[in-house]
């Protein structure tokens, strides 16, 4: 057991969860925000109005990724034990089916036309198209290494897929269902956010790499890295458990309005704030600290991002903490902490129709 899991499994947290049952609220919300529990066994839901939970979607062990149908009817979860997508219904929380999978999955994107991608990341790796009317496994697109993270573009033209064994990042057509182009990095390729042109067409790729506390930009249009950047000492960092070395940056978006990169670190125990313009530092927003007597500072070890539509608000998965932080972009400050599950990570917003 890592030192890390021990001071998680002795710490008692005040916080209390909201009442929660399997169907939805009824008050008319704009949007939800979606949590999965690595570690848990259920999928959290969160109204931004309230910053409450307000769903619970249970006997989901071992989520990994979610999304959504287009008309937001379904929610998709990637669930690794069961080599599945788990499909759901959005206003009961009541499974349809299980779409089964050649091998493991980790994250999944959805395409406008609703056609699910899906990362394998066990055996020799894929990325699996899911027709969305059989729901039914309908290609498997062999790639060079397995995949982690897997994206739709804004456009819909193409998926773009990392992996974290062989460092190749892979755009797929959807037109063709073909690799269209790969990239090749020295590390490890972790999570993404895409930044679009005024068109809609991929400008740049903001890409999060193993081992390194920061990010890489991609020119979709060169197909080349232009630049790197690490996140600056803020001459406070906390106590890392051994196993997230390798994975100090775990989570990043760009803001809807396109203007802005958000950069989560767990050694810093922040999330950066960087101009998509030039690239330059606007910022930092401190996330909850973990103090237990007589241990070294502790993080909120931050993961994933997701925003709201107007993007007022920023959600970070704490899984250290079994919680999200809502911050408002605007001040920059933290609006709420909600409490959610066991090992929080992956977290996605359901815009509502």
């Amino acid at each position: 057991m890592t030192r890390f899991r021990s001071l998680l499994m002795c710490t008692c947290f005040a916080l209390a969860l909201a009442p929660v049952s399997a169907p939805m609220s009824a008050h008319a919300e704009t949007a939800l925000i979606y949590v999965t529990n690595a570690a848990g066994e259920s999928v959290h839901v969160i109204d931004p109005v309230t910053n409450e939970v307000v769903q619970e979607i249970k006997n989901v062990e071992g989520a990994h990724g979610i999304a959504f149908s287009p008309d937001g009817a379904r929610i998709y979860v990637a669930v690794e034990p069961t080599h599945s997508i788990n499909v759901y219904d959005q206003k009961t929380g009541e499974l349809i089916k299980m779409v089964h999978l050649s091998n493991r999955p980790n994250n999944l994107a959805v395409a406008g036309d609703g056609r699910i991608v899906v990362a394998i990341a066990r055996g020799e790796g894929a990325m699996e198209i899911i027709d969305p009317v059989s729901l039914e496994v309908t290609k498997s697109i062999p790639v060079n290494g397995r995949l982690h993270n897997v994206y739709v573009t804004p456009d819909n033209k193409y998926a773009i897929a990392g992996s974290t064994r062989t460092a190749v990042f892979t755009v797929v057509d959807l037109e063709t269902e073909t690799i269209a182009w790969e990239h090749q990095f020295d590390r490890s390729v972790r999570p993404m956010s895409i930044e679009a042109n005024a068109d809609g067409s991929t400008r740049r790729i903001y890409i999060q790499l193993g081992s390194h506390v920061g990010f890489a930009v991609l020119d979709f249009a060169t197909q080349e890295e232009i630049a790197r950047i690490t996140l600056p000492d803020t001459g406070s960092l906390v106590d890392v458990d051994p196993g997230r070395v390798g994975s100090p940056s775990h989570g990043i978006g760009v803001s809807p309005d396109g203007e802005s990169v958000w950069v989560t670190s767990i050694p810093h125990n922040a999330v950066f704030i960087y101009s998509t313009e030039d690239l330059s530092l606007l910022g930092h927003v401190d996330l909850p600290d973990l103090n237990l007597p007589g241990y070294p500072r502790g993080g909120s070890v931050a993961n994933w991002v997701t925003f709201t539509p107007d993007g007022g608000t920023i959600y970070v998965s704490n899984s250290g903490l079994r919680s999200v932080t809502a911050i408002d972009t605007a001040t920059r400050q933290i609006k709420a902490v909600v409490p959610v599950g066991e090992v929080p990570k992956r977290i996605n917003t359901l815009v509502m129709n």
